[in-house]
């Protein structure tokens, strides 16, 4: 008989039994899941809208890669206030990281439930964030171009063009944010709903506002524009017209930021049309002048005589109140002021303006440029008077050697060579006066010799003269006041210096050539090349002896240096003239001849 054997379950164990059952198949199912699987990932996986759902991870990338990496590189679209910029995402380390992103999808979909859920329902929609590396290099230029690509407040403002008045708006200032602009693209970069990133700024208010500018052109700058003015200088009528006006009329912010009206009262008086009627209604000063008697006494030729002249703030103070006005009240009178001349025939003997200092001349070859501007510099010295202990300068008194100021071009030395140029000439003038000064016997205090000597003049004794460069000047330290008489010809010119002797007599004595250098060849070419004929370089020195009672009292010593001048061929058609050998400067300085 067969016996049958019971299988005895102990109930502690029962239920773990069960539970590994369970697992088993579980972990089975599992399995079969990424078996069934493989590489894929999970279908219904999308990127950004891109479904790489059932893909292998290269076929994901590529997909991403395609889909996404346009969007990706394309430059971000940025406002900043009103105003929009552009910047690559790589400018601020940003990029798109296909494979990251690829590997973020699949680990989302190999977890077990979602492995298994795959095998027994059906594939449900995941969307996947993209990976953003914000870790790449950025470009500190292209960076810094957007933090500055902000806006500077602009105040209202009026301007005055063709005689009528113009408002420009206010603007308000934009900064954008350096501290906050890198975090507030990172935080934008690819998001789904696109558009411009708005960066954070700071904004600045005009000082100017519209309401201040609007005000300002109704009250002031449209009635400014609104008619002529009308003014009467000294008895006669001067007439301003509001193109005229508003050429040297502006506006501008006080503290308070209201626009108040500004006058170039300079400016306007140079104005052509202004200025020959205020020439007409006035008349300047001018001084007592001199000649010299037989006996070396200085006489008055034609005493002085008062001046009507009208001041800067004299016309701003008459123009600016009629501007708002309208009309016949347009209509105003400019205060004038009497100028006395500061020599009279009644004050030269208490000035001391009593006898010639010295007097020299200077012969010269005739040349028509020379002839305009050594007479020109001469009209602009003569009359001169140098009180005591003040210094006069010759580029102050002539001013620039220009066709504005009515001189020609003519020849000058520059870099040791003859060559053209506005005021050529001029530097007659200049040594003729620095020997009127040295027998005179004041105080030198700037002058220089010319790079080479110039046969005509007196070596050791001569000057030249450079705009910006070079001025001649002295000193009057005679105790008097000094008249300077200046005339000159077509062939001469004559400087003689009016006041009181301080020294009997003052005489010049000359040395020797020394270091004598011979001259070199050179060839000039183009229109401005000028013929030089050969001169040897020397040094000389020359006394300046003070004699007061038939003794010698002082004396000074001068020391100068001259270059050799080179000779100088240009081409066929140049010829050397007499008339052409100028006087100029140092050989590193342009000059006058």
């Amino acid at each position: 008989m067969r016996r049958v054997h019971r299988l005895k379950v102990n109930r502690r164990t029962a239920l773990p039994l069960v539970g590994g059952a369970v697992v088993l198949g579980f972990g089975g199912l599992y399995l079969t899941g990424l078996a069934a699987a493989g590489d894929a990932i999970a279908d219904g996986t999308h990127v950004r809208g891109v479904d790489i759902g059932g893909m292998s991870r290269t076929e994901a990338k590529t997909a991403l890669d395609r889909a996404l990496g346009p969007a990706a590189a394309a430059p971000i679209e940025l406002r900043i206030g009103d105003r929009t910029e552009k910047a690559a995402p790589a400018a601020f380390g940003l990029s798109l990281d296909t494979a990251a992103t690829v590997d973020r999808a699949a680990q989302t979909g190999s977890d077990p439930f979602t492995v298994i859920g795959r095998l027994v329902t059906p594939a449900e929609n995941r969307e996947v964030e993209p990976v953003i590396r914000t870790d790449g290099p950025t470009s500190a230029a292209e960076v810094g171009r957007i933090t500055a690509a902000g806006r500077q407040a602009r105040d209202g403002d009026i301007t005055f063009e063709d005689g009528t008045a113009r408002a420009t708006a206010p603007v308000t200032g934009v900064a954008v944010r350096a501290d906050r602009a890198a975090e507030t693209v990172r935080a934008a970069y690819l998001r789904p709903q696109g558009g411009a990133v708005a960066l954070p700024v700071d904004q600045k208010a005009p000082a100017v506002g519209q309401q201040e500018t609007a005000r300002a052109l109704k009250e002031f700058a449209e009635p400014a524009m609104s008619g002529p003015v009308t003014l009467s200088v000294a008895g006669k009528t001067v007439t301003l017209t509001p193109a005229v006006l508003g050429k040297h009329l502006s506006v501008e912010p006080d503290a308070q930021g209201r626009l108040v009206p500004r006058l170039d009262a300079k400016a306007l008086m140079a104005e052509p049309a202004v200025a020959r009627q205020i020439a007409a209604a006035t008349s300047p000063s001018r001084g007592a002048t001199f000649r010299v008697d037989s006996t070396g006494r200085a006489v008055v030729a034609q005493d002085g005589r008062s001046g009507v002249q009208v001041t800067e703030k004299a016309f701003a103070d008459a123009v600016v109140p009629l501007l708002t006005r309208t009309g016949a009240a347009r209509t105003g009178e400019v205060a004038v002021t009497t100028v006395h001349p500061r020599l009279t025939a009644e004050n030269a003997a208490r000035l001391g303006i009593k006898e010639q200092m010295s007097s020299f001349k200077v012969d010269f070859p005739a040349a028509p440029y020379r002839t305009t501007n050594i007479g020109r510099a001469v009209e602009l010295i003569n009359g001169s008077v140098v009180m005591p202990g003040e210094t006069w300068s010759f580029n102050k008194t002539v001013g620039e050697r220009t066709k504005e100021n009515g001189f020609v071009d003519g020849i000058m030395i520059n870099d040791g060579q003859y060559v053209k140029s506005p005021g050529g000439g001029v530097s007659a003038v200049a040594t003729t006066m620095y020997n009127a000064m040295f027998f005179a016997g004041v105080h030198p205090v700037e002058h220089g010799a010319h790079s080479f000597y110039i046969e005509r003049y007196p070596e050791g004794r001569e000057a030249t003269v450079a705009w910006g460069t070079l001025d001649l000047r002295w000193k009057n330290d005679s105790g008097h006041a000094i008249y300077v008489k200046a005339e000159s010809t077509d062939t001469s010119v004559t400087i003689s210096l009016l006041g009181t002797k301080k020294y009997d007599e003052i005489r010049a004595t000359q040395g020797p050539r020394t270091n004598t250098t011979p001259p070199a060849k050179r060839t000039g070419s183009g229109p401005t090349c000028e013929v030089q004929t050969p001169l040897e370089g020397f040094d000389v020195a020359v006394d300046r002896v003070f004699v007061q009672g038939g003794q010698e009292v002082k004396r000074e010593t001068y020391r100068t240096h001259y270059t050799p001048r080179d000779e100088v061929t240009c081409d066929a058609q140049a010829t050397p003239s007499p008339s052409a050998t100028p006087t100029g400067p140092a050989a590193s300085q342009p000059g006058r001849a």
